[in-house]
């Protein structure tokens, strides 16, 4: 690097409503899988903090749960999660769907971002969707809303203008040291990863109705001594005995599919053979209790 030359880091928060990308979109910017992905609502439900690194600096990504109307408790400090990561960053991405109409949910989103005092770029995804013009009706769309630092089209999916969008974050970024080692890709402990991987696959594998209501812990998580293989032990909480059934399947084929599917992303994460074992608990209306919800991973203190 030059001499002369300053490093630039710094925060970024990724915002928007529900299934816009933006897991999708932080993993393509790190490039690697650590934010889980799905069509369904609510799959990102703690702040996932990534960091990216170049020689041009450093970038630390905070994801987001989709902004949603909150329905229980667990709903409540997802919204927390979400406001509370808009404070103290140095750019805000609103990441946004190629659409010629504002929703309700949007505008109220523009509203929580111009109380900020933070820059904002508007990030247009799945460009890879529609024709060109359609950009520009979703710019018209969205312009009057507020004032936005820069406005960039991408595709999270197919890596289009992503580059681009990494160059306009760097030049929105103060200069200053690195915050993590040049290594360093995520805050999350290898057992949070791999606990959001088996939710992952069971969100992907599971009727609309039973998603929302399930956690999954990680009981143990050991490397057999002399051997590249590690034995997980995890269980899948539901709110009711027939989401149980659903998720074990007849003759287990549910939970077997789950499993298979969710040991194969965990062995690429660590790197060795995985020996996964799996439960299904009933704990109803967990989503309701303070208790509960921070037992199975969702930190209290990052909505203080």
């Amino acid at each position: 690097m030059e001499a002369d030359k300053m490093l630039r880091s710094g925060f970024v928060t990724i915002i928007g409503r529900p299934n816009v990308g933006k897991s999708t979109l932080m993993n393509h910017m790190i490039g690697q899988k650590i934010a889980i992905t799905s069509n369904k609502p609510q799959t990102t439900r703690n702040r996932i903090e990534t960091v990216y690194t170049d020689e041009r600096g450093q970038v630390v990504f905070l994801d987001t749960p989709g902004v949603h109307k909150a329905k229980n408790k667990l709903g409540e400090y997802m919204t927390k999660v979400t406001a509370a990561a808009l404070k103290g960053v140095d750019l805000i991405l609103w990441l946004v769907e190629p659409d010629e109409f504002v929703g309700g949910g949007d505008r109220f989103i523009a509203e929580q971002l111009k109380a900020q005092s933070t820059p904002v770029i508007l990030v247009i995804n799945k460009i890879d969707t529609i024709r060109h013009e359609q950009i520009l009706t979703t710019i018209a769309a969205y312009k009057d809303l507020m004032d936005f630092a820069e406005i960039v089209p991408v595709s999270a999916l197919r890596g289009q203008g992503c580059e681009d969008l990494l160059d306009t974050i760097y030049r929105y970024l103060p200069e200053g040291p690195y915050f993590f080692d040049e290594d360093t890709i995520t805050d999350q402990p290898e057992r949070a990863i791999c606990a959001e991987m088996i939710r992952e696959k069971a969100l992907h594998a599971l009727s609309d109705e039973v998603p929302h209501g399930i956690a999954v812990t990680i009981e143990q998580m050991k490397d057999r001594p002399g051997k590249r293989l590690c034995d997980i032990d995890a269980t899948i909480i539901c709110e009711r005995d027939s989401h149980k059934g659903i998720i074990i399947g007849k003759q287990g084929s549910m939970l077997k599919k789950i499993g298979t599917n969710a040991r194969f992303e965990i062995e690429r994460l660590l790197g060795c053979k995985v020996n996964l074992r799996l439960w299904v608990k009933v704990k109803e209306r967990w989503r309701d209790s303070d208790v509960l919800i921070a037992n199975y991973g969702y930190r209290k203190e990052e909505d203080e």
